[in-house]
């Protein structure tokens, strides 16, 4: 992967065919336009080339902690209240590797750095949390959200994503069920309002 951009501003509506980057950016499932696993998601894009985009669902939390994941990795985690968290549901891509987003970035062996914040898949972040030293601020997932070359574009087109800033305190201070409310809070939109009709903002 290579290094993600700054972060994109939010300037309104974008033409359909103007490219547009949306790393580090919020993505919200429109109700009744994405459907199956992705249904209800808030994702966070961790990258968006021309090569197609990644991002993790950061609202799904699983039955799955932490303990039981470093458990399973031969690791221990004793350390409250880190053991209880959640491990997430990141999305349908490959669901057997774990993806951990965190704040402040860090120095690890395989990381993308998105701005303030630093998505890492190799082991020695875990290893960091384990001895006591890892991110103060982190979500890890199991899989991911992924699209081919035009495919986000072209679900954006159609209405199926509302798109807009990120904010961290959405991603590591709020409740996993408020968070897509809260987003759309950020946009002025009450969730209840909300209809299948809306585009990217």
């Amino acid at each position: 992967m290579t290094a993600s951009k700054e972060p994109v501003a939010d300037n309104g509506p974008t033409p359909v065919g103007v490219a547009i980057d949306l790393s580090n950016q919020f993505l919200l499932a429109m109700p009744g336009m994405v459907e199956g696993s992705l249904a209800g998601t808030l994702i966070y894009v961790c990258e968006h080339t021309e090569r197609g985009a990644l991002g993790l669902v950061i609202n799904r939390p699983t039955d799955l902690t932490l303990g039981s994941l470093f458990e399973r990795i031969d690791m221990k985690l004793e350390i409250m209240p880190a053991r209880d968290a959640p491990v997430f549901f990141g999305g349908p891509v490959q669901t057997d590797r774990g993806f951990v987003l965190h704040a402040p970035p860090g120095d690890y062996t395989s990381s993308i750095r998105l701005g303030e914040l630093a998505l890492t898949t190799s082991r020695d972040v875990l290893q960091a949390v384990a001895d006591g030293n890892g991110p103060p601020r982190m979500l890890v997932t199991l899989g991911y959200a992924g699209w081919g070359a035009g495919q986000l574009e072209s679900e954006l087109s159609q209405n199926a994503w509302l798109s807009m800033s990120s904010d961290q305190g959405i991603i590591f201070d709020v409740a996993p069920e408020e968070r897509y409310p809260a987003a759309l809070k950020l946009l002025g939109i009450d969730p209840v309002m909300l209809s299948g009709g809306a585009g990217h903002a």
